[in-house]
């Protein structure tokens, strides 16, 4: 079909696939998911990215991650981490005046207290892998351009903080080449990273100023003379439904609360936020240039992330243990089969869509380059 020709998909689709993922990860702490959840976003980052300079920017999120959990587990070391029988390590504790009861430092460290922060920092870094995911397969430029009249301005500022990593991967990637061209590739990394440092940001703040200095010439951020009556009201509508969205998705995540806060209040922040919306887009006048379509590959691959979020939801629901180890009776982590076949499913954009199109510079550039 034409539509699985090479050509780069709605940006929307990868970020409801990434989010799904995200959402999944949310749902349990099982470290063989988790990392399973970040295997299949990798492998389909690496199969579907572009030669674009976002795509870079992935790696920088699996240092993230890997910050993350060692941040996670550090701080289990520092402020007490005795949660448990088994204790695994003895330090000296830190004496704290009386105005910091229930905090501590250093002392004994147990083998549940480490599980608990390795788990947790692993679920945190998964749902940022997952976002860098759509961070470097989703074309920032088109996602702005899918934006609605009434995100307009609010989505300007959100895409260009969404491309300032991207950007500085580009920018490290640049001043690493002119350092090898000039002849200083070699040397310890700690002595260059001065050298890099600074390049790399004033870069990245040249390219951001120069994207400033564009999209105002371009008039985007300005908007028209609108009636005080208007504009409360559309705020209003705005904000008691975002609010009702931020409850709803919060009871739906979380098991412990009430039920009557998750699918109703979530239904009515909808309608009330998409109201809002309607009202607000009317006094933004804007056209579009070949509007971004909706085809059979966009719907396969979000349709897969919203799967994996699905699948994980009704586990979580039906038989939590699996999901969730004790930090109780220590054992390793139990893997089914259920669970897991639902992770696989985020694999689908890998081999169910389109190969993004290959830039100009992709093309011109020498075949033994490539293979360097």
């Amino acid at each position: 079909m034409k539509y699985f020709l090479p050509r780069d998909l709605h940006p929307a689709a990868w970020w409801v696939w990434a989010l799904g993922l995200a959402v999944a990860a949310t749902r349990t702490t099982n470290p063989w998911l988790l990392l399973t959840i970040v295997a299949v976003a990798g492998y389909v980052v690496v199969a579907r990215r572009s030669e674009a300079p976002w795509a870079l920017a992935f790696r920088l999120y699996l240092y993230l991650g890997a910050w993350i959990v060692a941040i996670r587990v550090f701080f289990r070391l520092v402020f007490g981490g005795a949660e448990g029988s088994t204790i695994v390590l003895r330090l000296p504790e830190i004496p704290l005046p009386e105005w910091a009861a229930g905090i501590r430092l250093f002392g004994d460290v147990s083998a549940e207290s480490l599980l608990g922060g390795l788990y947790d920092g692993l679920r945190l870094a998964t749902m940022v892998i997952c976002l860098g995911a759509a961070n470097a397969l989703a074309n920032p430029k088109r996602l702005l351009k899918a934006m609605p009249p009434a995100l307009y301005e609010v989505g300007t500022a959100v895409i260009v903080a969404l491309s300032v990593f991207p950007q500085l991967a580009e920018s490290v990637l640049r001043v690493r080449r002119a350092r090898r061209l000039r002849g200083r590739a070699s040397g310890k990394r700690v002595r260059a990273l001065h050298a890099i440092l600074i390049p790399v940001l004033e870069d990245a703040l040249a390219r951001s100023l120069q994207l400033a200095a564009s999209m105002d010439s371009r008039g985007y951020g300005r908007a028209g003379v609108v009636e005080a009556r208007a504009r409360l009201l559309t705020g209003t509508l705005m904000i008691v439904g975002l609010i009702g969205v931020c409850v709803g998705v919060y009871a739906t995540l979380d098991g412990s609360t009430p039920r009557y806060l998750a699918a109703p209040v979530l239904s009515a922040g909808l309608v009330v936020g998409l109201i809002g919306f309607r009202f607000a887009g009317r006094r933004v006048e804007r056209t579009r240039y070949r509007p971004d379509r909706w085809h059979l590959p966009e719907i396969v691959v979000s349709a897969s992330g919203i799967a994996v979020a699905v699948v994980l939801f009704v586990t979580s629901s039906v038989d939590p243990t699996n999901l969730n180890p004790s930090l109780i009776q220590l054992s390793w982590p139990l893997l089914s089969w259920g669970p897991l076949a639902g992770v696989l499913i985020g694999v689908a954009p890998a081999f169910l869509s389109p190969a993004p199109e290959p830039t100009h510079a992709a093309l011109a550039e020498p075949a033994e380059e490539k293979t360097a």
